[in-house]
């Protein structure tokens, strides 16, 4: 058994916070670089040329990428053999959230009554927090701060086993359609298929945080991926949807088993400031 204190996940998660509301992730920039020599709309070029410098000023300063700083979202696999002492696990991880939006001076984003009040947590917590318990004794945590520029463009078909996979490019594809410029494109598309209507919302969100130039491991869904990236950057919505050839940088699918009688296909849209950080205990 090994011991972790709660202080040591706070101070993980006030990092990962600082890190990912300021420095985008080298996969992330070397797909906005490669987009910016591939791009063949000059208004296309000029946004992405844009996005880069701010990412780049944003690393130099320390200051926020974008203005939202999102609703924190945790993802963490914690290892069965770790014992955690001091406290709470989910109030260390509110307090890490809590120091990061404070002392990076991170726009506070958080409601308390979703609503009626809608009184301001001045906080920005709590986070949302997803734990699977996994073999081991580490603590791995995956953060995203989730603006809501693109979580609002969620979408969720509960399609038929018969529609199969065009059906499945068809729905992904139509929901960046209808997001349109919303989640300030170009996107990282996550893509949950299976399980139950809400856990395929969770994997299209934690789909997001795949590292960029990692397909899927089994081939048929990974053809799936570059179909469905094809088809959505022939869309013409291009980078700030102001047209071009760059509408996602990536769709990453993630899946699992689920009834004989469904085919829930879940959509989650990630910003070009793909404010995502990990780092383990």
């Amino acid at each position: 058994m090994r011991e972790v204190t709660v202080e040591a996940i706070a101070r993980k998660v006030k990092e990962l916070f600082l890190a990912a509301n300021t420095r985008i992730g080298a996969d992330i920039l070397e797909a906005l670089e490669g987009a910016l020599g591939r791009e063949k709309s000059p208004l296309g070029r000029s946004v992405l040329s844009m996005i880069l410098e701010n990412n780049r000023l944003a690393a130099q300063e320390g200051m926020a990428v974008c203005q939202d700083t999102g609703l924190a979202v945790v993802f963490v696999k914690l290892g069965q053999e770790v014992l955690i002492r001091g406290g709470g696990y989910q109030d260390a991880i509110n307090r890490g959230v809590e120091e990061a939006y404070r002392e990076g001076y991170l726009r506070l984003s958080v409601v308390d009554d979703p609503l009626f009040e809608r009184r301001n947590t001045l906080t920005n917590t709590p986070a949302v927090v997803y734990t699977d318990l996994v073999p081991g004794d580490r603590i791995l945590i995956r953060v995203t701060a989730r603006g809501f520029g693109s979580e609002n463009m969620s979408a969720l078909g509960m399609l038929k086993p018969a529609d199969g996979p065009q059906g499945v490019i068809d729905f992904i594809v139509t929901a960046v359609k209808n997001a349109g410029p919303n989640p300030c494109p170009p996107t990282v598309v996550g893509v949950g298929i299976g399980g139950t209507a809400d856990r395929a919302m969770v994997m299209a969100k934690e789909a997001t945080l795949r590292r960029l130039g990692r397909p899927h491991p089994d081939e048929r869904y990974a053809r799936l991926e570059a179909e469905a990236l094809k088809r959505i950057n022939a869309l013409g919505i291009g980078p700030a949807g102001l047209g071009g050839s760059t509408t996602a940088l990536a769709v990453h699918i993630e899946t699992m088993p689920t009834h004989i009688a469904g085919l829930p296909v879940a959509v989650n849209l990630c910003c070009h400031a793909a404010r995502h950080a990990e780092g383990s205990l």
